[in-house]
């Protein structure tokens, strides 16, 4: 017979695996590959307000939805760095959006994430998306969630930023390095959606 301890930490290992491990569906709402991808206006830790359109030289974008909280994210949150540091002189930045309602969320709000910024050294830029309008437009439901954008804004990738969330000296399949090189090369990527694992995006119940 299971003791109520058993089964207490039973349950909370149900919830975590629930929060943190189960692999999202391919996108079902929002943008699918070869939509155009809408622009946005939000507040940067930088201080600015940005939009795509202010990449002027960008060959595409790397937009991450990503927060400071989420264990994944945090887990990327170098890979991250090292790949805005890897792509950007190529064109293709990283744009990171922090999609969490932050009354559901309190480390995820703006003075924290204008903190994590400035401690971890951000070269890109974080944006808050404030209202939560745009991650459902994207369909973002995980973070990390990346959507690779040409420079037409067209969706060239949905999904993962490689095939290994837990150990990175595990990584077989880097998905949005190959899909950029496939891009480049006029070839669409292969594959163009994978299955992005992470933590739910927090809203309001």
């Amino acid at each position: 017979m299971k003791t109520k301890t058993g089964l207490g930490i039973g349950f909370f290992a149900s919830v975590l695996f629930l929060l943190f491990s189960f692999p999202n569906l391919p996108t079902v709402a929002g943008l699918k590959v070869g939509d155009i991808a809408p622009d946005f206006q939000l507040k940067s830790t930088s201080g600015k307000m940005v939009t795509l359109k202010d990449y002027k030289s960008a060959k595409g974008y790397i937009v991450i939805f990503t927060c400071n909280t989420c264990p994944y994210a945090q887990a990327y949150e170098q890979r991250i760095i090292d790949l805005h540091n890897k792509m950007e002189p190529m064109g293709w930045p990283v744009v990171a959006i922090m999609p969490n309602d932050p009354s559901v969320q309190p480390g995820d709000g703006f003075d924290r994430m204008t903190e994590r910024a400035k401690q971890q050294k951000y070269p890109f830029e974080y944006l808050l998306d404030e209202g939560q309008k745009v991650f459902p437009a994207y369909g973002a439901a995980r973070t990390p969630h990346v959507f690779l954008l040409d420079k037409d804004r067209k969706v060239r990738y949905i999904g993962a930023i490689d095939d290994n969330a837990d150990d990175e000296s595990l990584i077989t399949r880097r998905y949005v390095e190959e899909a950029i090189a496939a891009v480049e090369k006029g070839n669409e990527p292969d594959p163009n959606l994978t299955k992005a694992v992470g933590c739910m995006i927090k809203v309001k119940k």
